[in-house]
């Protein structure tokens, strides 16, 4: 049996602590702290990643690839050198399974997110189509009992108005005017540091499986259902 694996609140008194102090000498003088704050989010990315792959098929291999760098670009931006948080993103496997899951840690402000970010322009299209011509299924897949508990409603960017070529009178005019279709869900320090957390985060993204799987679907076959 696989050990329990939870968020340590070493880790989030590391990330408040950072925030305060988010110079290079500090962090240095800290070093040990972030590595052991490091180590607890790379065992807690890959727990989270065994238990999405006995349900879905995750291409990030494990922790370490999961996470991203803490430090920030400064060539371009006045920035702290420091990001005061742990993010990290689990990539489906690809070309056949469309979607993602991310996670950010940072005290007070905790969140996961999963859907499609910045879909390119031939995809949205797609998508756009099938809500065109099938909107009846999305509605069933986002009203769905799961989802709605996990997530609640669809979030993402939107259009002002009707994308061109798309009737403006359409009964699913909301859902054709999105440019991202995302989920999320924020989470109190108590919550992430609770014994069950991976359990928590990887049932909120097995909810959306079922989207994930139509959607799949669209990006990946021909009007005939044919693969591309």
């Amino acid at each position: 049996m696989p050990k329990k694996v939870s968020i340590a609140s070493a880790t989030l008194a590391f990330l408040k602590d950072l925030d305060k102090h988010n110079e290079r000498e500090w962090f240095l003088a800290h070093k040990e702290r972030y590595q052991a704050a490091l180590e607890n989010m790379r065992d807690f990315a890959d727990a989270l990643i065994e238990q999405m792959n006995r349900h879905d098929r995750i291409e990030t291999i494990d922790g370490k690839k999961a996470l991203q760098r803490i430090y920030n670009d400064q060539r371009f931006h006045d920035r702290p050198p420091y990001k005061a948080r742990f993010g990290g993103g689990l990539a489906r496997v690809k070309p056949a399974l469309r979607g993602g899951y991310y996670f950010s840690i940072k005290p007070g402000a905790s969140f996961i997110a999963c859907g499609f970010f910045a879909p390119e322009a031939a995809d949205l299209k797609r998508l756009r189509t099938d809500i065109l011509y099938d909107h009846r299924t999305w509605e069933r897949l986002l009203k769905a009992k799961a989802l709605r508990s996990h997530w609640g409603m669809l979030e993402g960017k939107q259009l002002k108005t009707a994308p061109r070529g798309f009737p403006k009178d359409h009964e699913a005019i909301g859902l054709l005017r999105h440019t991202q279709f995302l989920f999320r869900r924020t989470f109190t320090d108590k919550e992430v540091l609770a014994p069950g957390f991976v359990e928590v985060v990887n049932a909120h993204f097995k909810s959306v499986r079922p989207l994930f799987d139509h959607i799949s679907e669209v990006l990946t076959t021909d009007e005939n259902g044919d693969p591309l």
